[in-house]
């Protein structure tokens, strides 16, 4: 259960804890997630659901609900090997782990809602968290789909944080706690009162397209979607996506066969176009944070039918709009630090944002806000290219400045995950 979610350098910072208000199968209380043996233990038998409410100013998610599952990270766990850039890995490693909440959501009628802006110390002290070493990174209630009054309509999912202009000078090593320090809500007030005027939107309004180069070549992605199989007999989403998210692994090594782009067309579809997928159960509007502070990038080295080069995405409508016209397998073998599967990837995925435009939006809490959603779909990438026996594995470490430079990516972008894809080298 533990490789189900992909974690950089296979640390696995995170820690899962259930809260339950009390339903016939788990008394109220606070539940730990046992990966070992796929158990919970219930440390704590009071019922703190009320104070999980205050903790996030009341969000009206949390009034019907009766779960929640928290995550939380163990900071040192990645920290011992990648200092202050762990904040980066930890919040993608989350992102991973709530796309395959999202999926198994479909798999047993719950349908997870992300709550992204709550007061972090009371969450905090509401799971008995040495605040040295873990802190809660995100909550995610669980609305029961058979139960009428749980089957609610789209909640916002973010609140800004206050944002700070005059930073200390602050020594190597100790960056990655002034950061999440920075970037926590403090207690008191309700959901309204805590400023939360931002729009709520559904996926489909989110993934606007942002950039349409002039004279760029364009082509298109529209494509059937994936099929995953019948539905199980009680109507769920199909056990197939259980099956890959079980056995999901990352790649250690390409082969030097190209990619199909129907492949391609196939792997973006499942990520980026989810209401193409209701009709095999599952959510057509899953939860993000704010999607429209993403966009795509891919560098095509090797995919049939498509010219090498770099290409932006335009998720709305459907099409991979080329910006470079080059082989960059040399250069990503640079960007990606000298990693073999930067360079014999067929395609690299880049999601960036524009880092400015989100601190304006959201606060210094933008940071996290953005590596979850990375990283989800991340995963959503990840599970595709497992089903359809394709070699994947996401990429954390890069030169961030030379990536734009390089692949022409503007210059307002800020790289925040990079996922690569191809076929599997075979073992002899």
């Amino acid at each position: 259960y533990l490789r189900a979610a992909p974690s950089a350098g296979g640390l696995y910072p995170a820690e899962v804890y259930l809260i339950s208000r009390g339903t016939p199968l788990l008394p109220p209380g606070l539940y730990n997630y046992q990966c070992l043996t796929h158990s919970l233990v219930h440390f704590w038998e009071s019922d703190v659901w009320n104070a999980l409410q205050e903790a996030c100013f009341w969000h009206p998610v949390l009034e019907s609900t009766e779960l929640a599952i928290v995550t939380t990270a163990v900071f040192y766990r990645s920290a011992w090997r990648y200092e202050d850039r762990a904040y980066r890995r930890i919040f993608l490693d989350t992102g991973h782990l709530l796309g395959n909440i999202e999926l198994a959501g479909a798999l047993s009628d719950y349908r997870p809602h992300l709550i992204g802006g709550f007061a972090d110390q009371k969450v905090n002290e509401l799971l008995y968290l040495d605040l040295e070493q873990e802190g809660a990174i995100a909550v995610i209630p669980l609305a029961d789909q058979l139960k009428v009054e749980q089957n609610l309509p789209i909640a916002p999912t973010v609140l800004p944080s206050p944002t700070e202009v005059n930073y200390p000078k602050i020594p190597d090593g100790e960056l990655l706690g002034y950061l999440h320090r920075a970037t926590e809500i403090k207690e008191g007030g309700d959901w309204k009162a805590k400023g939360n005027t931002l729009k709520i939107t559904d996926i489909d309004q989110q993934l606007e397209d942002k950039y349409n180069f002039p004279f760029c070549d364009k082509v298109s992605t529209a494509t059937n979607p994936i099929d995953w199989g019948e539905l199980t007999s009680s109507g769920n989403a199909p056990k197939a996506f259980l099956d890959t998210i079980l056995k999901r692994r990352s790649t250690r090594a390409y082969s030097a066969a190209n990619l199909t782009l129907e492949e391609l067309k196939a792997l973006l579809d499942f990520t980026y176009q989810p209401q193409h997928y209701i009709e095999q159960g599952l959510d057509g509007t899953p939860d993000y944070f704010d999607l429209s502070l993403i966009e795509t990038f891919i560098a095509v080295s090797g995919v049939n039918d498509l010219e090498e080069g770099c290409y932006y995405y335009a998720p709305k409508a459907q099409e991979l709009r080329q910006i470079r016209f080059k082989n960059f397998r040399k250069e990503l073998h640079f960007l990606c630090l000298g990693q073999d599967l930067g360079r014999d990837a067929r395609a690299v995925v880049f999601h960036t944002a524009d880092l400015q435009k989100a601190v304006a939006r959201l606060g210094d809490r933008a940071y996290r806000y953005l590596h979850m959603d990375a990283g989800h779909l991340g995963q959503r990438l990840n599970l595709a290219a497992i089903y359809l026996g394709l070699g994947v594995s996401g990429i954390g470490g890069f030169f961030d400045d030379q990536v734009n430079d390089v692949l022409g990516i503007p210059v307002d972008e800020a790289v925040v995950y990079i996922t690569t894809l191809g076929r599997p080298r075979t073992r002899f």
